[in-house]
């Protein structure tokens, strides 16, 4: 007959719950503790399967719901496999893809059962912690960074905290009265930041609505419409076509030169209407899309302007940063653009946000970049400032968006879409004038830039504000306050007698 496990004494409890000093990551006042998150963690397991309950309603917190920041409100019928078993004042820690901060607290919204996904870790403060400090905590960057150092899986959206190695992590600790100041004084500062943030998010809002608005009016020759009547003998969109298809003639193009019906799109396929001297072509038939890839004739160690993704600013629309490296270390593998071509995010998500720019101040005219650019190199018919505009324009992502294959997380806009995607195509002093008009109503950079800056440094001011919280460095400590080792010490009494 197997014995019976012995029983950890309170001292022995107390030993395991308190991390040794080697594990403390940084000093904290003298009345605090670093404690592991499982000694403090009261959690009775268990599970309920809405399905044998079919017409009661459920408050499901689920992953998704998160982000609305209220759970689902469902019949038991509708929900197709067992859940945990949560009350109000739980904290959820979500183990899956944990770079995402995701820690909600169980709230008292309805009169419904309360359950939870198993993405969740489930924690129960014990009546010596308050739950809010323990919320914030767990949102805090430090733990943010201790969650994604040990987990499982191959990356991305596929990893996961292991709840196992969540339990040993330590947290600090302050006695319970300094916990509800830190809360009460976080929640005030944080509260000022998220108005702040507010109104951000609405001029951001208001500055890309307008700009919507303006790029709309642009290509469907509104914009224009008054320079059109000042300037009625420019050479049309349709002469244009010619002229190019003369200049494919003349430079012999290999695949065969297209016919002007194959340029055009035919009338009942166009989009909407435009003026008489403007038409709807084929994009890949004005322009080259992916040129092929430039070969100059230098030495490996010859330095070369190379453009990551990460310079392109999709709120400026700018490269921000063009770095410099060596050409036998980008030669091979990525993409290769030259001065005045405009490159574009295929990739998800920077394809929606708006990631495009054109190329300027390359060393020696050209440069590489990432292999998840598009390269648009424009013909003689084409302004490359207008076909930037039209790529940074919501409704020509928006278009692009449905159109994009691959798994997710790697979707990307196809090639054969831009071929064949409407392009508007004014004449060419047109597009010089719309390009004109846009760069005066739309260069507000600063304006941006400004909103930019303010909105990074809310965040890092958050940052700022929650790490001074749980280093004791608010001015709220009280080194008078009971020691939060004797808190633990209830918590552990009050574990182990349950």
């Amino acid at each position: 007959m197997a014995k019976k496990k012995a029983e950890k004494s309170l001292d022995e409890l107390l030993e395991e719950a308190l991390a040794k000093e080697d594990e403390q990551p940084y000093e904290v006042p003298g009345n605090w503790a670093w404690v592991k998150i499982g000694s403090i963690n009261h959690r009775k397991s268990g599970n309920v399967d809405p399905r044998k309950f079919p017409s009661d309603k459920f408050e499901l917190y689920s992953v998704p719901s998160f982000a609305d920041s209220f759970p689902e409100i469902l019949e038991g019928r509708k929900i197709k496999s067992s859940k945990q078993a949560i009350k109000e004042g739980d904290i959820l820690l979500c183990k899956i893809n944990p770079r995402i901060n995701r820690v909600w607290m169980v709230g008292n919204n309805t009169e419904h059962r309360t359950i939870g996904s198993s993405e969740w870790i489930v924690i129960t403060p014990s009546n010596e912690i308050n739950n809010e400090y323990l919320l914030w905590v767990l949102r805090s960057n430090y733990f943010r960074n201790q969650l994604t150092s040990n987990v499982s899986g191959v990356g991305g959206s596929l990893t996961r905290a292991k709840p196992t190695n969540v339990a040993l992590y330590p947290i600090p600790i302050p006695p319970l009265p300094e916990q509800k100041r830190i809360v009460k004084k976080l929640s005030s500062m944080l509260d000022k930041l998220k108005e702040t943030r507010e109104l951000i998010l609405e001029a951001e809002e208001t500055f890309e609505e307008r700009r919507a608005a303006i790029l709309n009016k642009a290509f469907t020759g509104e914009l224009t419409k008054k320079w059109r009547e000042e300037n009625p003998d420019v050479e049309s969109a349709e002469k244009l076509i010619e002229i190019l298809i003369d200049q494919k003639k003349k430079q012999g193009k290999k695949g065969g030169i297209p016919t002007y019906e194959e340029m055009i799109i035919e009338e009942d396929a166009q989009p909407y209407n435009l003026p008489g001297n403007w038409e709807f072509v084929r994009l890949g038939k004005v322009l080259q899309i992916n040129p092929l890839k430039y070969k100059p004739e230098i030495v490996d160690d010859t330095l070369c302007s190379f453009v990551p993704m990460k310079a392109v600013s999709d709120k400026l629309g700018i490269i921000e940063n063009i770095e410099k490296k060596p050409y036998v270390k980008i030669k091979n593998g990525y993409t290769s653009f030259k001065e005045n071509d405009v490159l574009f995010a295929k990739i998800t998500p920077c394809m929606e946000n708006g990631k495009a720019a054109i190329a300027k101040n390359l060393i020696n005219g050209f440069g590489y970049g990432s292999t998840e650019f598009f390269v648009f190199r424009c013909s003689t018919i084409v302004d490359n400032n207008f076909l930037y505009y039209l790529v940074r324009a919501k409704f020509f992502r928006d278009l692009a968006k449905p159109n994009m294959t691959g798994t997710v997380g790697q979707r990307r806009v196809p090639k054969d879409y831009l071929n064949n995607f409407k392009f508007p195509l004014p004449p060419l002093a047109e597009q010089k004038e719309i390009a004109r008009i846009l760069e005066k109503l739309l260069d507000h950079e600063d304006e941006a830039k400004a909103l930019i800056d303010m909105a990074e440094e809310i965040d890092l001011l958050e940052k700022s504000i929650l790490s001074k919280a749980f280093r004791g460095e608010l001015g709220t400590n009280d080194p008078n306050d009971e020691p939060a080792i004797e808190l633990l010490k209830r918590s552990l009494k009050e574990k182990m007698n349950k």
